[in-house]
């Protein structure tokens, strides 16, 4: 498990929208921030993330059965930010978490999440918040085995 690192993420300046659903409602929201950015001139600083806040795999299975997610995804952004009902500006706390690359469709990162279990497990970690999905390429533009996320778990 070499490909799972600890860092520390610094504090991200971002617009954000927070529904409930099924995981798949992603693909709905991370459209609806761009649209926010884009339209009222903010220069996007980052890629799109997505929070999940369903911290133990009890808890996501139960939301993946009754598709009812907490679903939080954000974009990093400078400029004047002007809020919506549904799109609000906050700042994502800078905090230590383990990294770890999922090469390949969005549908198989639990094999990678497995992986962040298995390696807490093994090095006395526990999950202290919201893990974070980084999209570092647009599915629209490469295979679906080329898709890379970066996925981090807060450890501390």
């Amino acid at each position: 498990m070499d490909d799972i690192q600890i860092v520390e993420l610094d504090p991200v300046n971002v617009i954000g929208t927070r529904a409930r659903g099924a995981y798949h409602d992603v693909a709905k929201l991370i459209p609806k921030i761009f649209e926010h950015a884009v339209s009222t001139g903010l220069e996007i600083t980052g890629p799109p993330i997505f929070l999940c806040h369903e911290l133990s795999m009890d808890e996501v299975n139960r939301a993946m059965k009754n598709d009812d997610a907490d679903l939080e995804v954000a974009l990093p952004v400078v400029g004047d930010i002007r809020e919506t009902d549904e799109i609000k500006h906050y700042e994502l706390p800078g905090v230590k978490m383990i990294k770890t690359i999922h090469k390949g469709p969005y549908e198989k990162v639990g094999e990678t999440y497995s992986r962040l279990f298995d390696w807490m497990a093994d090095n006395g970690k526990q999950v202290m918040g919201p893990y974070r999905e980084y999209y570092m390429n647009d599915p629209r533009e490469v295979p679906s085995g080329e898709i890379l996320t970066e996925v981090y778990a807060q450890i501390e």
